[in-house]
């Protein structure tokens, strides 16, 4: 699951800090940025939003009265170097507040909840749903190498690794490159497997060990494991502190 996310601020700064951020957080998507509310207005009508990073004070519209003007509003974080539009803010239920300059894992703090928020909202699921998809094929997935597709066993990949706009299907240590992204793939796989880093998602049952910030596979080989992952890694591969 990602989160479509627009920044909507009248300082450079603040959108570059920001895309800054999410660049090592896998769930925020950056798919806009205006620098006015009013431009904002516009792009609302035309993209899907889940989360808006707004600033307060900009010409022409501040951002609490641009909240106002929407009739069904994303999920909201205020961005502002003024503390003293927090009250404010809240009671148009944004969910977090962040004072400039924020730091980091303030940031994080702020989008996890808000992830948490837009979980809230998602229908829940009756008996005869399936919550997570089933692998298709047959336990197989289709990948186009070169000019043709190949069916690949679900069980035998090992990692994906991102390229750019291509991904590595890694098979042992022989690997399939495809012109497709990583996320493209998470709904064909099965619960094995689990994204350790913003480019890479693996398979747990090929794992050997955790090594610092690196998982060591059966067959040798390291992969790197992001700094945001490191605690979700050690539960679900049940390896004590």
């Amino acid at each position: 699951m990602s989160l479509r996310c627009l920044i909507i601020d009248d300082e450079p700064l603040a959108h570059a800090v920001i895309k800054e951020y999410a660049k090592d957080i896998p769930f925020i998507n950056i798919i806009g940025d205006c620098y006015r509310a009013t431009a904002a207005l516009d792009f609302l009508r035309e993209q899907q939003v889940d989360l808006i990073f707004l600033d307060i004070r900009m010409p022409k519209l501040n951002g609490l009265d641009f909240l106002r003007t929407l009739t069904h509003k994303p999920l909201v974080i205020i961005t502002s170097a003024y503390e003293e539009y927090a009250l404010a803010g809240f009671d148009l239920a944004v969910c977090d507040y962040l004072l400039k300059p924020f730091r980091f894992d303030r940031f994080l703090q702020a989008v996890n909840r808000a992830l948490d928020l837009h979980d809230l909202k998602k229908p829940i699921a009756t008996p005869n749903k399936i919550e997570k998809k089933a692998p298709k094929n047959n336990g197989q997935i289709s990948i186009k190498v070169d000019k043709k597709h190949i069916l690949i066993k679900i069980d035998e990949i090992q990692y994906l690794e991102s390229l750019g706009n291509y991904v590595k299907v890694w098979n042992d240590r022989v690997f399939f490159l495809t012109p497709r992204t990583l996320a493209s793939f998470e709904d064909q796989l099965s619960t094995d497997f689990i994204r350790i880093h913003k480019s890479f998602i693996l398979n747990k049952k090929y794992v050997d060990y955790l090594e610092g910030n690196t998982i060591v596979l059966r067959n040798g080989q390291n992969i790197p494991v992001g700094k945001n992952y490191r605690g979700i890694i050690k539960r679900l591969l049940d390896i004590a502190n």
